[in-house]
């Protein structure tokens, strides 16, 4: 698998959906997976006025070097959950950055200068039974598109947060994780003519 980081430095990365649609938890994973990995890293989580139904963000910067600042101002990918979020943070995505949606939730326009890829991750995780694992769809989405760390490093992560009485999620977030990279491995096998 090759490795994001032998090219890039750094990974600017903005999550962004409803409270309660798991975008802190999808940051935490990688952000511990990163650092697991090696890697710097630092995140600033942020909450609307009410934490469930109001807007979810979270800023997550992966990097080799140093990093001197939180606060992301052009992100390298965005991760997106909602239409509300993809109207508030579109316009942070850096010229030919990563825009992922939950096409589920997002009627989006057309993007220019940016690589777009659409997961129905409310859809596919619901399908699997429950609907609150449509976060860990678009982790693996976001990892087959990536290639950031080894699948296997995200399910020690998850694994360790789902421990005690969460460990019965353990294997409905490994399906998701599952189903979301397979999503985009189809998708990419497609466009090839």
């Amino acid at each position: 698998m090759s490795n994001y980081f032998s090219t890039h430095m750094t990974e600017k990365i903005v999550l962004a959906g409803f409270g309660g649609q798991g975008m802190m938890l999808l940051g935490k994973l990688l952000a511990q997976a990163a650092m697991a990995d090696g890697k710097k890293v630092t995140y600033f989580p942020s909450y609307g006025t009410e934490v469930r139904g109001g807007t979810a963000v979270y800023h997550l910067i992966i990097s080799n070097d140093e990093i001197f600042s939180p606060i992301i101002e052009e992100a390298d990918t965005l991760i997106i959950m909602n239409q509300p979020s993809y109207q508030k943070f579109k316009e942070m995505l850096k010229p030919n950055g990563l825009l992922l949606l939950n096409t589920s939730m997002i009627k989006s326009d057309n993007f220019h200068d940016a690589v777009v890829y659409k997961v129905s991750a409310t859809e596919i995780s619901s399908k699997l039974g429950n609907v609150l694992v449509s976060n860990i769809v678009m982790l693996g989405a976001y990892l087959a598109i990536k290639k950031l760390f080894s699948p296997t490093l995200i399910l020690e992560e998850l694994q360790e947060i789902l421990r005690g009485k969460k460990a019965n999620l353990l294997t409905i977030n490994k399906q998701a994780l599952e189903n979301g990279m397979r999503e985009i491995e189809s998708t990419q096998h497609q466009s090839v003519p």
